[in-house]
Parts: C-alpha cells; sequence; structure tokens
C-alpha cells in the first residue's frame, strides 16, 4: 500500500483547464471515495493516478516520490473500469492472469495467485469461462481478481457497480468494502453515487468544477455540509431548500417567521426530510402527494414557504391527501447558508415558527 499526495496538480486538455489545481494527501490503506456529478474531474483525477493521463502541471507522488512521468505498467496499479474491459477471446483464468504476463512473473507463482485471487473474489469455479458466459456481477469480480492479481499498492476503482442492478450493488458494496479492509490496500472510488461513497469509504472527497468542495467522513458532509452544493447533492431523498432575509433576530420567509439570533442578510434554510416531523406546532401546510417508499412514507407538504418534503417511518401512511398539518423540526438540525456565497453559517439555529398564543 502507498500514501498518494495531489501537489498543485493541473490538467488541461488543449486549452481547456478541467483541474485547476488539485491538492490533496490520501493515506496508506485508506479507502476514500472522490464524489460528484459528471463533469466535476474525479475520473480525471483517476487517469492521472493510473498513469493514464498525465499531470499537465504540479507533482504527483506515490510514498514521497514523484511518479509525473512513471508509465502506467511500471506503478504497480490495479484498476477496475466501468465497463471492466475484460478480454472476450479468454477466459476467466487468462484474464486474471494477463497483468502478470508484462510483470514477467514465474509461471508457478503466476499461477499459484491466479487462483488465489479468484478465490478471493468467489470466482474460483469459474476460471474456464469466457467473459460472455458470466453474469454481470460474475464480470465485475473477474475484473477485481484482475487487478488484485498484481498486489497493486494501490486500487482504483472507476464507476464498478454502476452497471449491475440495485440488489447486486448493494451485495458487492459490502464485498468491496470487507475485501479493501482485508488486503489494506490503499483504494480510490470514483463516483456519483452518494450512496455507494458514503456507505464504502473511510472518507469522502466531494469534488464541483475540478476543485474539491469538502473533504470529510461521511457523516461530516451529511450532517455539516460546508455548502449548499453539498447539502443538495450529499442526501435521499434531497434536502428542502427555503430561501428567506435575515433581520432583527429572525428569518423571514415571505409571511413566515422563523426565529435566528445574530444572522443579517440573504439567507437559506436546509432542512433534511428525515429532520421533519408532524406535530401540533410549527410550520402550516397541507399534505399535496404521498409516495409509498417501502419502509418509510414520503409526503410533500404545501406550505406558505413552497413544498417541502416530509419523510416518516412506517409503510402505512399515517396521513392522508388534503389533510391540514403543522411541521416541526429541531434547531439542531437545521442548516442555516448564506445566500452569497452559498457557505454554511456555522453555529447558526434556526427554530420553527410557533403560532399565537
Amino acid at each position: 500500500m502507498a500514501s498518494i499526495e495531489f501537489r498543485n496538480v493541473i490538467k488541461r486538455f488543449g486549452d481547456v483547464e478541467v483541474i485547476p489545481g488539485l491538492n490533496l494527501t490520501i493515506e496508506h490503506g485508506e479507502f476514500v471515495a472522490l464524489l460528484g456529478p459528471s463533469g466535476c474531474g474525479k475520473s480525471t483525477s483517476l487517469f492521472m493516478l493510473a498513469g493514464i493521463y498525465l499531470p499537465s502541471g504540479g507533482e504527483l507522488l506515490f510514498d514521497g516520490h514523484l511518479v509525473n512521468e512513471v508509465e502506467a505498467r511500471d506503478r504497480n496499479v490495479g484498476i477496475v473500469f466501468q465497463s471492466y474491459a475484460l478480454y472476450p477471446h479468454m477466459n476467466v483464468h487468462d484474464n486474471i492472469l494477463f497483468p502478470l504476463r508484462f510483470k514477467k512473473t514465474p509461471r508457478e507463482e503466476a499461477l499459484v495467485r491466479v487462483k488465489a485471487a479468484a478465490e478471493l473474489v468467489h470466482v474460483g469455479e469459474l476460471l474456464d469461462r469466457r467473459p460472455s458466459e458470466l453474469s454481470g456481477g460474475q464480470q465485475q469480480r473477474v475484473a477485481l481478481a484482475r487487478a488484485l492479481v498484481k498486489e497493486p499498492q494501490i486500487l482504483l476503482l472507476d464507476e464498478p457497480l454502476s452497471n449491475l442492478d440495485a440488489t447486486l450493488r448493494l451485495t458487492m458494496r459490502t464485498e468491496i468494502k470487507s475485501l479493501q479492509k482485508k488486503l489494506g490496500v490503499t483504494t480510490i472510488l470514483v463516483t456519483h453515487d452518494q450512496i455507494e461513497a458514503t456507505t464504502m469509504a473511510d472518507r469522502v472527497i466531494c469534488m464541483r468544477g475540478g476543485g474539491i468542495e469538502q473533504v470529510g467522513t461521511p457523516d461530516d458532509l451529511y450532517l455539516r455540509p460546508a455548502s449548499l452544493f453539498i447539502a443538495g447533492f450529499i442526501g435521499s431523498p434531497p434536502v428542502n431548500l427555503i430561501r428567506g432575509t435575515a433581520e432583527n433576530g429572525a428569518v423571514h420567509v415571505g409571511a413566515t417567521v422563523f426565529p435566528s439570533e445574530g444572522i443579517r442578510g440573504d439567507v437559506t434554510i436546509g432542512l433534511r426530510p428525515e429532520h421533519l416531523k408532524f406535530a401540533g406546532d410549527g410550520l402550516r401546510g397541507r399534505i399535496a402527494e404521498i409516495e409509498p417508499m417501502g419502509r418509510e412514507i414520503l409526503y410533500v407538504v404545501d406550505t406558505d414557504v413552497g413544498h417541502v418534503r416530509v419523510l416518516e417511518h412506517g409503510s402505512a401512511a399515517a396521513h392522508s391527501a388534503g389533510e391540514a398539518v403543522h411541521i416541526d423540526f429541531s434547531p439542531t438540525e437545521a442548516l442555516l447558508f448564506r445566500t452569497s456565497n452559498e457557505k454554511l453559517i456555522a453555529g447558526a439555529n434556526v427554530c420553527p415558527p410557533r403560532r399565537a398564543s
């Protein structure tokens, strides 16, 4: 395993600068996720680690050694692509063996490593089959075995689960996380799926526009999002965002007033659906839609501040469409952002409105 450091790394394609200057350190044995929407620079960053792309500027280091000009085959990096990229004319055994040919590994040792890698990912009984005879999950496991047979110091995963169905994705998330802990290999996962990132990685690097928006544990990004972008990107169903103006100890949203001390100017309140509850007091509204989600019910409530989503546990709806309700929340779970720079206002508490007695 190896540590990784990006020191002001820049990547240009012609005149377009897609990575303006990336600074990031990944520790030995860490499992991190590069998370973000399409075009944010996460795959470009991973391909620079793999040696597929060379940096246009800055320094990329493995264990303190500069690798900017090191060929991909000499970096001892294993990579699993979104498409798996298995060779269709080779059986599973030969697909897994293929990277060892470049390393000129002695045949007896190579055969032992192929068998061990196949058993590690539960494809030991499939060695004679070709990729066309495998399911999507089996192909994914073979691609993972091929990456691990090199005994890499770094494992790179490029959207490895995106071609699998929902049930298999859940299984493979657990298996990959368990495998990474067992091997202790430094692992970087690239994904646009926040569930994959937050359930698999020790630390999440959320990217936007070629730069880092926030780095932290999954809990950090969920409970303490540094910006409106992070608040909106992390969490499902998405956060409710309500715009207003703060003055004289209160946030005013139309005719609704949310008490809040010490804040002035245009603000945005973030309220996560799972942090809201129906109560006898609070924000008034009327249920517009009900969306059953299995073990939870999502309500869309029409209020004076717009539509607000409320997530309630239970498989049966306790309320009906058209019903008048009040929405309550804890001030410690409400998020308050300054609209001008979209940044979180740390330590700010917003209280739900109360009916006059």
